[in-house]
């Protein structure tokens, strides 16, 4: 049988299983779903849980209010002094104190992405129990290319944005379900047959979160 024969043949089952299913039918029985789906932590208890997975998987966090963010980035771009800073396209420039370091995503090139000090990126929704960051790559999230070539990436996250349970996470991204989703669980890290853990194959080698109370 040729090749375009058994194609057919496959795709003309496919059709007659679809529209006729077996004569068991399809099971109708609600699934029962007994996981945890919505948080039951206070504020203060859930920003707490999420620093401390963000620590656990080596990221570096920060606690600042809304007049002390400028001077909280400040601080951190200031540790290089010989490389540019990305900022995504759309992050809030009032949060910026404007160093010369400093160079918008639509204005860097590849070269510039490989060869900067960091990424500067917002995110959209923040997962406490699991410790993970979620970019929509909406304004002021960034690219995927920009947040996934430099070796560094600084993110700022306001409380309100970070939610307890996976569930809850997924119900914030349900209106913008076809968006491109980057999930991010501390720096990016592998580990090879020999358990020899390496950082930054994936994505950038060092991960800065900057909690912002609302």
């Amino acid at each position: 049988m040729a090749q375009s024969e058994s194609r057919d043949v496959i795709l003309a089952r496919i059709r007659s299983s679809i529209q006729s299913p077996p004569s068991g039918g399809l099971p109708t029985e609600p699934i029962e779903r007994n996981y945890q789906i919505a948080g039951s932590r206070t504020p203060d208890e859930r920003i707490a849980l999420f620093a401390e997975r963000l620590r656990e998987y080596d990221a570096s966090v920060t606690f600042t209010d809304p007049a002390a963010l400028r001077d909280s980035i400040g601080h951190i771009l200031a540790e290089s002094q010989t490389k540019p800073w990305i900022v995504a396209d759309g992050f809030h420039a009032d949060w910026l104190a404007a160093p010369p370091t400093l160079r918008w995503e639509a204005e860097a090139t590849i070269d510039d992405l490989n060869d900067c000090a960091g990424i500067l990126t917002t995110c959209t929704v923040g997962i406490a129990i699991t410790g993970t960051i979620i970019l929509q790559h909406g304004s002021g999230e960034g690219t995927r290319r920009t947040t996934l070539l430099p070796d560094r990436h600084l993110c700022v996250i306001r409380a309100s944005q970070v939610v307890e349970t996976v569930p809850e996470a997924f119900a914030r991204l349900a209106s913008d379900a076809t968006h491109p989703i980057t999930f991010v669980s501390g720096p990016s890290a592998t580990a090879d047959i020999e358990m020899t853990r390496i950082r930054g194959v994936h994505g950038p080698r060092q991960l800065d979160v900057i909690l912002v109370g609302d």
